[in-house]
């Protein structure tokens, strides 16, 4: 198993924003090989920011890799500079590898 997350910080009150932005989104992601589930999570706000994170897991990382470089994954993040005002900077890509299952 291989997960990634993107995590972003959301400027105070534009949380339904982003949220909407998420919910309108064509997602491919069903149909790419060795996707397996994605979820979008809602953190902790404080005065300066909202965290939120998306959580794709995927069957390994050369399939990861695979849609990073497909037509898909262009589709996908097509457009999505057009909602700056509603970060506070860009997201921060983290990935993992599974080293226990239970």
């Amino acid at each position: 198993m291989y997960l990634t997350m993107n995590r972003f910080r959301i400027v105070p009150g534009q949380e339904e924003a982003f949220e909407a932005v998420w919910a309108a989104r064509e997602t491919k992601l069903p149909e790419v090989p060795g996707f397996v589930s994605f979820h979008l999570l809602r953190g902790p706000s404080t005065e300066e920011e909202t965290l939120y994170a998306s959580h794709t897991v995927w069957r390994d990382e050369a399939s990861f890799r695979d849609w990073t470089r497909s037509e898909a994954f262009r589709a996908a993040h097509r457009g999505a500079g057009g909602h700056a005002h509603l970060y506070h900077g860009p997201p921060k890509l983290e990935v993992f590898s599974s080293v226990q299952s239970v």
